[in-house]
């Protein structure tokens, strides 16, 4: 198969009674939708919309933005326009006409399709522009002569906008191949991740619009003829049921998730469910072995990117799995091939056991093989993404002599203080264990004896004494990590900036880590770290 469409041509002809989408009854009443789609209702569907758009001039070379949510009519006008080599631009239905303007003219989308109760800010984007916008049940209107541009596993069949948490989004390109390379990847694997032919519900909170859902989860159901659980987001009191009531068998997640599944009250729910495994990333180390205990379900944490997809994605699903560790799997996995290499700064490898940037390709002549095509009107960042023949990824992991990778940091969240590498994440890790925080985001302030200084802005929980909060993630770090990862000073804030996907934006902590001490909440505690110094060196 060369084309996503076709692909679902193929498995519908096998199989068109089995079920490719599936709905909990909320989402059915929710969204006024019915219960589920087979592979013969929904091949059947995107032949009628491949054909209106046929009809209208819609083509090779066209992109089309799609704001449907997490729909069944998200995939379904996907599978139709990639059927006739047209580029899908998925928006995030939480974004604002400002966002919607930028990826609209910067996508070159000739149409944009909107749900009704989400549209207004696609609208007013999209009129200075001159751009279309009509509902999923709507005629498409005359496109413009269709460009023209490659086909087969080479087409471009999305363009996919980084969360942008330093600058504007990049447009990635993505082909065909790049999606294929997901399912491909996801049925090569064995063990407690090994997908059963024509047997996964493969249950999935994460938005439409990133290739987590669009890419990984449903190119793995439909590649093995599994079906998928949509969900409109992730509703923690609802998740056991729903997971029991839809018979998912597995599910994606983000570290978050079993954080805060963990905090509901234990119940008959808990292993009431037929999954076997999730798949994502994140999961805190003190959450991972508690969580499987508790609900009998391996987490199996891995690791990708939406510039690499399934070329290069990697898994901890391989025995002994190390809970609690953050390995995210060994690069030689079956699947697509890859390489990966992990280096200092000056691009030179590392011993084992020293921290250093992942750098990943495709293995053979052609190291982009499968990976994401560069990015949209951006060829110096492609280039820079590029240089010496590696992706450079910009997160730092650590080999054992196995061969396995431990995810440290991304590289641009280490700090570096006295000649230390302190990786921000693990701080965070410490922080947050504290009761009184809510959310803590852990960046590096300037300090001139030491370079930089351990800096930990945190959201308190409600009704917390803040300078009594500050000692307690003082010394709660202070008996969890060496003396010079404590931070040195701790800024109580109402709120973290973040993405639209919720991503924390640490480029919009600047200016309050060039002059902490100036924030009103803020709490020095570099004298007390100076006294943890003196105590270790006793």
């Amino acid at each position: 198969m060369t084309t996503i469409a076709a692909l679902l041509a193929d498995k519908a002809a096998e199989r068109p009674d089995a079920p490719l989408f599936l709905l909990p009854a909320s989402v059915q009443a929710m969204w006024g939708a019915k219960a589920q789609w087979s592979y013969g209702e929904v091949q059947a569907e995107v032949a009628r919309l491949a054909s209106d758009f046929a009809a209208a001039g819609y083509g090779p070379g066209h992109r089309v933005a799609l704001l449907l949510e997490n729909r069944p009519e998200h995939f379904l006008h996907w599978l139709a326009l990639n059927r006739l080599g047209v580029s899908a631009v998925p928006l995030n239905p939480d974004g604002s006409a400002e966002e919607f303007g930028y990826v609209l003219g910067h996508s070159g989308a000739v149409l944009a399709i909107a749900l009704e109760a989400r549209a207004g800010h696609v609208r007013t984007a999209a009129a200075p522009l001159g751009l279309p916008v009509i509902g999923p049940g709507e005629v498409p209107p005359p496109a413009p002569a269709a460009p023209g541009g490659q086909t087969g596993e080479e087409a471009e069949a999305a363009l996919v906008y980084t969360s942008g948490t330093t600058g504007k989004p990049k447009g990635c390109i993505l082909s065909n191949l790049y999606f294929l390379n997901w399912g491909r990847w996801y049925a090569a694997q064995g063990g407690a991740i090994s997908l059963r032919p024509w047997a996964e519900r493969l249950m999935t909170p994460l938005p439409a619009f990133h290739v987590n859902a669009s890419g990984h989860s449903f190119m793995g159901m439909l590649t093995t003829g599994g079906a998928q659980v949509i969900v409109d987001r992730f509703h923690p009191r609802n998740w056991w049921h729903e997971a029991a009531e839809t018979g998912a068998t597995c599910f994606h997640y983000l570290g978050v998730m079993p954080a805060i599944l963990l905090e509901l009250p234990e119940g008959p729910e808990d292993r009431a469910h037929g999954l076997r495994f999730g798949l994502g990333g994140g999961v805190h180390p003190d959450h991972h072995a508690a969580f499987e205990a508790r609900y009998g379900v391996p987490l199996l944490e891995g690791w990708a990117m939406t510039e690499t997809g399934g070329a290069c994605v990697l898994c901890a699903w391989e025995e002994p799995r190390v809970l609690g560790s953050r390995c995210i799997g060994n690069p030689a996995r079956p699947g697509p091939a890859m390489e990966a290499r992990v280096v200092d700064d000056t691009g030179t490898d590392v011993p084992d056991g020293t921290p250093g940037e992942l750098w990943v390709r495709a293995s053979g002549d052609d190291p982009r093989r499968g990976l994401f095509s560069g990015y949209l009107k951006n060829p110096e960042a492609t280039a820079e993404a590029w240089a010496g023949g590696w992706f450079h990824t910009g997160d730092v992991v650590i080999r054992d002599a196995a061969g396995r990778l431990y995810f440290n940091d991304r590289k641009k969240n280490i700090i570096r203080r006295s000649g230390e590498n302190i990786a921000a994440i693990e701080v965070e890790g410490a922080v947050a264990s504290c009761a009184g925080v809510a959310q803590v985001a852990v960046v590096a302030m300037p300090e001139p004896l030491r370079g930089e200084e351990v800096l930990a802005v945190i959201v308190p929980k409600t009704g917390q004494d803040e300078a009594a909060l500050a000692q307690a993630v003082f010394d709660r770090c202070a008996t969890q990590l060496s003396y010079f990862k404590v931070p040195g000073v701790v800024v109580f804030v109402d709120s973290l900036p973040t993405t639209s996907t919720q991503k924390l934006r640490r480029a919009d902590l600047g200016a309050l880590a060039e002059a902490p001490l100036a924030a009103p909440r803020s709490h020095d505690l570099r004298a007390r770290k100076q006294g943890l110094r003196a105590r270790s060196d006793q």
